[in-house]
């Protein structure tokens, strides 16, 4: 019995033939009668406020149904003055056509809604805007004398003296490092589609997002209604990586212009325009280490400033990983924002964790380097057995094995050579680097319902997302073994604010919030099934115990051998479905221990002796992330993190125009991300991992791990390999020759 055993097996995504095919529909694909199409308008300035906008010339469009602006909003709308949504950080969310005032380049200052989208955008050409511009800023370099701990979250408390310590120390490092702003750039452009039922009141709304309950938090805000009112449904996210973890304001639009013109509205933001919301913070990093001359961490310093808007105060734990990846008596850490004419900065894949590291590890690179000792070694030496941050043990971490396979697999001890530029393959100049990577393993609470029907089907609800991560099957998977149903008669239905509450979709934490409460409510599904055989087979369920029967095949047997199939019980019983829902939370045992996934990215990269271009022929990705639910989609979520890495660390750059907030590079041409031609072997590698204590899947997430350490590990084997010691990223060629 055999045929049901799911978990940990690679197994292919029950929605990856419809993606395919085209046959999965998108937010802004859910087809219409009557839809209106609207068509955003944007700044032209970073701050400063609307004197005059002449619309005139785009109502008398053919076609043209309304242009909005702040002025014309009708009162019969009521929209209320909360903006804001569960993610919100400290201030004012950002509010579209609410007022004069510009706090951004390329807000939203205007909607042309028309009977076809070509036609919104021809007449979007004839809105005219005058403007009183004011002075912007827009570099945290420039403007370090504005940086406060206002509203940021505080830092881990720091401990020993690590300025005396530092003093002592035999070897030192200090260094500043920077990495620009970076765009998410998902292939799926941000849409909505939005309908308005006038006779209930009431919102049906398709939204690209990774948490359907956030929009709908949201538009109740707005519009004041009920949480019955308001429908979100996003089955498919084409890509999110923290884009979409917070409503963006082409929601408001569509909703807007749905409520006032009667007609369902569809408002869909093109590439340009996706540049206009969130990115992944400019931030300035300055790292001091410490070290005996054994290579024994004696001092760290990390200080992070970062940016943030001038309307709300976003934060990021930059400094939080600092004091947890290496043993060190002495840790000081501090973070602060500077803010600056820009849009909110938004979660961006592994945020804080990518960033941080990054300048951590770069730094301890230069230490080992500096002491003339093996930055593998340096590792070990410093090698972390306990979270000294919080004082407590870890549940599990596999980091020593993780170095070790990476470094068998990319054969570090015979390729790695600590004198720069003592290795060439033809004209290339060879380096080999690497880097520690580390993320919180976190469990957000989580509902599910589970219904076995007459026909032996088995059908699952919770409202979380699929943006890629693989979602669909690792929870077809859990059902599907846990029950005993197959897995081509079980189904996972998600993306609708009308199924059991999930958590968005980010932190690396679906697989252990929303897994764990599909695992309960499929094993309270089992002791369902087994009290209505007793009721039903009274003479064969005599003596038997629930918790001794195997569930497969589509049925149990009990522990007297006898077999009961799933279809023939709800027949005998007369049932047409069994049906169960549960809730569950971080168990409280979790509470005494640290929880983390960790890995080791080592790479090889080529330096062209002449021209500078470098390539990285080769990364290898050791992970420790507890049990590995589905091998398949798993290795994907690494690979994407390491594609982001390598992108991150030698094309990636948001430029803006310092004279005017505007985003130079707001496009795919110019604002550069890795292809394929960019990107050749990987290797991931998954160390075995048992933790029964961070969830009782013992799953610690994936979606972020991939990409921490990956820009440092790039970095060292861009010095090894050249000599060249690149401190800001990206590391493009000038930065090189």
């Amino acid at each position: 019995m055999n045929n049901t055993t799911y978990i940990g097996k690679p197994a292919d995504r029950p929605d990856g033939r419809k993606k395919v095919q085209g046959r999965a529909t998108y937010a802004g694909e859910f087809a219409q009668e009557n839809m209106v199409y609207g068509y955003v308008v944007q700044s032209e300035i970073a701050e400063g406020e609307i004197i005059n906008m002449d619309i005139a010339r785009a109502e008398q469009v053919p076609g043209v149904l309304r242009v909005f602006t702040h002025e014309n909003i009708p009162e019969s709308v009521k929209i209320n003055s909360d903006y804001s949504d569960p993610l919100a950080p400290p201030g004012q969310p950002f509010r579209p056509l609410y007022n004069e005032k510009i706090l951004y380049n390329g807000q939203p200052i205007a909607l042309v809604v028309a009977e076809d989208f070509e036609t919104a955008r021809f007449a979007a050409g004839f809105v005219k805007t005058e403007y009183r511009a004011e002075e912007c800023s827009v570099d945290i370099r420039e403007n370090q004398e504005k940086a406060t701990h206002e509203d940021v979250d505080d830092s881990p408390e720091n401990r020993g003296d690590a300025d005396k310590a530092f003093a002592a120390a035999d070897y030192t490092v200090e260094a500043e490092y920077y990495q620009p702003r970076h765009y998410h750039n998902p292939m799926e452009p941000h849409a909505t589609i939005a309908i308005w039922d006038k006779e209930n009141e009431s919102f049906k709304i398709y939204d690209k997002i990774q948490g359907v309950r956030g929009s709908q938090a949201y538009i109740r805000g707005v519009f004041s209604m009920e949480k019955e009112k308001v429908q979100v449904l996003s089955p498919y996210v084409g890509g999110g990586f923290g884009s979409g973890l917070r409503p963006q304001y082409q929601l408001f639009m569509a909703a807007l212009a749905a409520k006032v013109l009667e007609r369902p509205a569809k408002v869909t933001l093109t590439r340009r325009q996706m540049f206009s919301f969130g990115h992944r913070p400019a931030n300035l990093q300055k790292v001091k280490l410490g070290a005996d001359k054994n290579g024994k961490l004696l001092s760290i310093e990390h200080n992070s400033v970062g940016e943030t808007s001038k309307f709300e105060k976003y934060s990021e734990s930059v400094v939080g990983f600092t004091g947890v990846i290496y043993a060190c008596e002495n840790v000081k850490t501090d973070y602060r924002l500077v803010p600056v004419s820009v849009y909110t900065p938004n979660d961006a894949r592994a945020p804080g964790g990518a960033t941080g590291m990054f300048a951590v590890e770069s730094a301890v690179d230069e230490l080992a380097h500096k002491i003339g000792i093996d930055p593998l070694e340096l590792r070990l030496k410093n090698y972390a057995e306990r979270d000294n941050n919080e004082d407590k043990p870890f549940s599990s971490k596999e980091l020593r094995a993780c170095y070790a396979q990476a470094a068998k697999a990319i054969g570090w001890k015979e390729n790695y050579n600590p004198q720069p530029r003592s290795r060439r393959e033809g004209n290339h100049l060879v380096g080999y680097g690497m880097a520690t990577g580390i993320w919180e393993a976190m469990q957000q609470k989580a509902s599910a319902r589970a219904v076995l029907h007459a026909d032996g089907t088995l059908k699952v609800y919770s409202g979380t997302a699929d943006n890629g991560a693989g979602t669909y099957a690792i929870m077809t998977q859990i059902a599907a073994e846990t029950v005993g149903v197959s897995m081509d008669k079980t189904e996972f239905i998600l993306g609708d604010t009308s199924l059991p509450k999930a958590p968005i979709q980010g932190g690396s934490w679906t697989a252990a919030s929303v897994g764990s409460a599909v695992k309960t409510v499929s094993k309270v599904l089992r002791h369902k099934i087994y009290d209505l055989a007793h009721k039903t087979y009274p003479d064969r369920m005599t003596g038997t115990i629930t918790e001794e029967a195997v569930f497969a095949d589509g049925g149990f047997t009990t522990d007297n051998d006898t077999t009961i199939k799933f279809t023939d019980l709800l027949r005998d019983a007369g049932e047409s479905q069994i049906e169960v829902t549960t809730n569950t939370e971080p168990g409280k045992e979790r509470e005494n221990y640290s929880c983390y996934a960790h890995s080791c990215v080592m790479v090889k990269v080529l330096v062209d002796a002449d021209l500078g271009m470098i390539a990285v022929p080769k990364i290898v990705t050791a992970v420790a992330g507890g049990k590995i639910l589905n091998p398949k989609t798993a290795r994907s979520q690494i690979i994407g993190g390491n594609v982001w890495g390598i992108s991150a660390a030698l094309e990636e750059e948001g430029m803006i125009d310092p004279r005017n907030g505007r985003i130079m590079n707001a496009n795919l041409a110019e604002y550069h991300v890795a292809v394929h031609a960019d990107i050749q072997e990987q290797e991931v590698i998954f160390v075995e991992e048992e933790d029964d204590i961070v969830n009782p899947l013992g799953a610690k997430g994936l979606g972020e791990i991939g990409i921490v350490g990956v820009a440092a590990a790039i970095a060292n084997a861009v010095f090894n390999a050249t000599g060249k010691r690149v401190r800001e990223l990206p590391i493009t060629l000038d930065k090189v020759l």
